[in-house]
Formats: C-alpha cells, structure tokens, sequence
C-alpha cells in the first residue's frame, strides 16, 4: 500500500510498480505496455525509489515539481525520491527503466553511489541530453543489467550493483558537465554539502547559524563562501528551497495554509503568509489558484 503522507501527497514504493515484485531493484522494457501501468501516476505523488529512463520512442507529457516535460527520443530522464510527479495522460513509450531504492545503493558498503551527482540531483535536474556514443555505451550496459536480472543466479544483487555504480558514475559525468560545467574546487563543495543539508533538513532548520554548525565553520565564513560561488546568500538559498516545498504542497495538495506552514516548521501561519509573499510577491492562497488557473 502506498503511504499517504502528512502532506497529503502519496508516496509510492518500489514493490508496487515492480513487475517482479522486488522491493529494491527493477529493469523493464518499455514496449507500450508501461504506460498502461498504474493510473494512480495521473495523480499527484512522490516515489520512494530512483527512477532512470532511456526513452526511444515516446511523446508523453508529465510534471516533476511543476515543471512540464514532453518526451524526447534518445534522452536519459531521471527522478530521486523527494519529486512530486503527475503524468498528464497514459501514452505508450519505448525504452529501458531501471528502478532502485537507497536500501539498494546501502549494498555497497563504502557509500560512495549516495555521493554521485545523478544521484544527489542538487539542481532538481531531470532529463539529460544524449549523442550516439552516449546511447551506444548505456544501451549495452542495460542489456547486460537485464540479462543478469533475467538469470537470478547467486550473487545476483551484487553484479547488478557493480553495473549500477558504472552507469551511474558514467551518468553523473554527464550530469556535471550539463548542470555544472567544472570540478569542483574545495568553495564548490561546501556549497554542495549546504545544500545537501538544506535538502535534508530545510523542514526543521531556518537559519544559516544552525548549517554553519554542522558544517563545523562560522556562519559569516559560509555566508562569505555561498555569496562567491551562488551568486546568492546563505539564507537566500534556504528560503528558496522553503517556498519551493511550500508551492509543491500549495499546488497538489488540499492541506490549509495553517497545515502548510506547520510542516515547514513555521509555527505562525501568519508570519508564513508574509514570508511567502515577501519572495514569491503573492499571497499562497492566491498562488494556490493562479497556478491551478495556469497548469490545467
């Protein structure tokens, strides 16, 4: 059964898409027939699972987080856990979808799989553009991931897992190169633990002095560090991941402004009102209906 959250947007589990049943890792081919699967994907809701797709053939349209996405021929699309997802309506496709949980990537002992660009998806990204060699390369390596899901021999999981950490390494590569453009210099990287922890913790922790802390450095040298590589401050950067939980909730959700700002962590609702307002110049009860106006 899927979860309904306190937000009231549901959460659906890798066992109850799987074909096979498995709770951790699926593979299938997209014949036509997956886009007749569940129609519960008309509806808004967040996966509990990691969701990779090689499209072929397919025009589909569908959200994440607000955001409307048709189909492309020979592109990757991806999605992490935390996307609240609709499908606007059921259209055959053609392609490869390999799903997977975090308990999957826990497999692999040294954590490195949760650290990957694709994988943190710290730009809300979801869909990456592909040439032929790119095609070439991830189109064998599925192959060899179905053939071995296929055989269910011992040490399956551990094999499938070994393919995984190189398609997902292979597909963070692009993911830098088409979301981040350069390595990562030491200032990069704080600013990419911050965020990590925003994402984590963005629900309970408002203020740059508590990330500082955990960050193990003051809060006036990470502001310093953020303005420099974001362009943004520190608190900048927070409240925007607030009012994009805020706008998800306000859009898909029936949940009261009072229960919104409650699960923000906001214990006024009034203040909540006048903070949403001060970055999105509107109020969230009329945010709520222009966007519904605009988006359907």
């Amino acid at each position: 059964m899927n979860q309904l959250t306190e937000t009231g947007i549901p959460i659906y589990s890798l066992k109850e898409i799987s074909m096979t049943g498995n709770s951790l890792f699926e593979i299938l081919d997209m014949k036509g027939q997956y886009a007749q699967l569940p129609t519960v994907f008309l509806s808004p809701h967040r996966r509990d699972y990691y969701f990779l797709a090689l499209i072929k053939q397919g025009c589909s349209r569908h959200w994440i987080d607000m955001v409307p996405y048709t189909l492309k021929p020979d592109t990757f699309y991806f999605t992490v856990p935390h996307q609240v997802h609709v499908k606007e309506k059921s259209v055959p496709s053609i392609g490869k979808i390999i799903c997977f949980t975090d308990e999957f990537l826990a497999i692999e002992e040294n954590a490195l799989l949760k650290q990957l660009p694709i994988i943190q998806n710290l730009h809300n990204g979801h869909e990456l553009e592909l040439t032929d060699e790119n095609i070439i390369f991830i189109e064998d390596l599925i192959l060899k991931m179905q053939a071995e899901h296929a055989q269910k021999q011992d040490w399956r999981n551990g094999m499938l897992l070994s393919y995984l950490r190189v398609l997902l390494i292979y597909l963070s590569r692009l993911y830098k190169e088409q979301y981040e453009g350069e390595d990562l210099s030491t200032d990069r990287l704080l600013l990419k633990k911050f965020r990590q922890l925003i994402e984590e913790q963005h629900t309970e922790l408002h203020d740059v002095a508590a990330y500082a802390d955990q960050l193990n450095i003051s809060a006036g040298h990470l502001g310093e560090v953020i303005k420099q590589q974001s362009g943004k401050t520190a608190i900048e950067i927070i409240h925007e991941r607030l009012v994009l939980e805020a706008q998800r909730l306000l859009f898909h959700t029936e949940l009261s402004i009072k229960e919104i700002a409650w699960q923000l962590g906001f214990e006024d609702a009034s203040y909540f009102n006048r903070f949403f307002k001060r970055l999105i110049a509107d109020t969230p009860m009329n945010y709520r209906k222009q966007s519904r106006n605009m988006y359907h």
